[in-house]
């Protein structure tokens, strides 16, 4: 783990690459082109599965790998390891009930808004203290120096996670948990959660996977928050696949989703409160037949290429056959699914025409013929921000890698983590 001060450049044009296009109807060209250039520079290199950011005005960032812990990074450019996953050694604390497996581990991070006052911060975390284990969002205060942390309290502990292995693609222990944790414009700590590989747990109103949960922070349900009769009322909406971005319109304050898809149709969605996003992957029902182990989410053909349009129409990611009143994504990646996985909206005048852009990290896949798609997409909202205008593929000074992460720094540059183990600043300007 250093810091490296090694810079690249390169200009920036707009990628006239076909593959990127709003809802399946509707088919664009990359454009919008942006004539900045941008560097990049490695923060922090040698990492294992960076899966998070969060910053200070001044810098500060805390940071999570998903098998060894919350760590932090000083303006000095130092590093404090401050509470392992289990038994990580060289932490200043541990979680002995934490673990990781698979896709779970430890994930999303966040300051307090009000941090200067209260030192408190925000992990998801994936937990053994209970049997089934689940996924839990924690609490913690962080001491003066940020060498250490304390009163650890657990605000959610009921997100499913998944025990056994099951007989789908990526079908091993801890698929699926979403794993977000953001504060939006309004104060309210908002978390976004997964599927589990398990059918009933999108449209069930009680077990909170597949949901875009919105809480204060101790944990209760935000009091605007109007989910069907019945649900959880910590629920803003339901229906989710297994969403691993979030992020907050600058203009409208909106919530807005990036989603993985199954074998086609990665999301990104304007979220209605008490909205549903018709992810139903129940078995015997909407036209299908029994699937493995009770989890349609692969099907036809899980384990082979096919056209991914039939795969959507057989097991569609929004289904409006079943749910009329689904809300409607705004972009499926052109039907394909490559792994979106992280949004934030860039901001700055330095940023020319993507100021207020959103981008969207994507991590690639390429399975059956899919492009492997590796990139980070720039998404420019039409004049009244309720549809896409443009997509255009960011041209990186460096090599792509799997983007787990995208945030905002208070320097106005887009930090970005790859699963590889970097997490790079990408400023634009020469």
């Amino acid at each position: 783990m250093f810091h490296s001060m090694h810079r690249s450049t390169l200009p920036v044009v707009a990628s006239l690459l076909a593959g990127t296009a709003i809802m399946s109807s509707q088919a664009f060209a990359q454009s919008g082109m942006n004539t900045t250039s941008l560097q990049s520079e490695v923060v922090l290199d040698g990492l294992e599965n960076p899966w998070d950011m969060a910053f200070l005005d001044d810098g500060t960032m805390l940071f999570t790998e998903k098998c060894k812990g919350l760590s932090v990074r000083m303006p000095d450019g130092s590093v404090n390891a401050l509470y392992g996953v289990g038994e990580t050694e060289g932490y200043a604390d541990n979680g002995s009930d934490l673990f990781c497996e698979g896709q779970a581990g430890m994930m999303g991070v966040a300051f307090d808004p009000d941090f200067s006052n209260n030192r408190r911060i925000y992990v998801y975390s994936t937990s053994n203290m209970s049997d089934p284990h689940t996924n839990r969002l924690m609490r913690f205060t962080v001491n003066d120096d940020f060498t250490g942390v304390a009163d650890r309290t657990d605000i959610v502990d009921d997100v499913p996670y998944k025990m056994a292995a099951s007989n789908h693609p990526f079908g091993g222990p801890g698929a699926h948990n979403g794993g977000r944790v953001r504060f939006g414009p309004d104060g309210a700590l908002w978390l976004t959660t997964g599927d589990t590989h398990n059918g009933e747990v999108p449209q069930s109103p009680t077990m909170m996977g597949s949901k875009v949960i919105r809480i204060d922070t101790d944990g209760n349900a935000h009091p605007d928050n109007s989910p069907p009769e019945g649900f959880d009322t910590r629920t803003y909406t339901y229906g989710h696949r297994n969403v691993q971005g979030i992020a907050f319109h600058p203009e409208t304050g909106q919530a807005i989703t990036a989603e993985h898809g199954p074998w086609h149709s990665d999301e990104i969605t304007i979220l209605q409160n008490g909205g549903n996003a018709g992810w139903d992957p129940r078995p015997n029902m909407a036209g299908r037949e029994d699937c493995p182990d009770n989890y349609c989410g692969y099907s036809p053909n899980q384990e082979e290429g096919m056209n991914r349009y039939e795969r959507a129409a057989y097991m569609p990611m929004t289904d409006f056959d079943t749910y009329p009143d689904a809300m409607p994504p705004i972009w499926n990646n052109n039907g394909w699914s490559q792994g979106t996985s992280s949004a934030a909206f860039l901001a700055g005048d330095a940023w020319g025409d993507w100021d207020g852009a959103m981008v969207v990290g994507i991590m690639g896949i390429g399975f059956g013929g899919t492009p492997i798609g590796q990139r980070i997409d720039v998404i420019q909202f039409n004049d009244d921000n309720t549809d896409v205008e443009d997509v255009t593929e960011m041209t990186l000074p460096m090599e792509p890698g799997r983007f787990r992460s995208v945030v905002m720094g208070p320097d106005g540059s887009l930090y970005t983590a790859i699963d590889e183990g970097t997490i790079y600043k990408l400023t634009p300007g020469s």
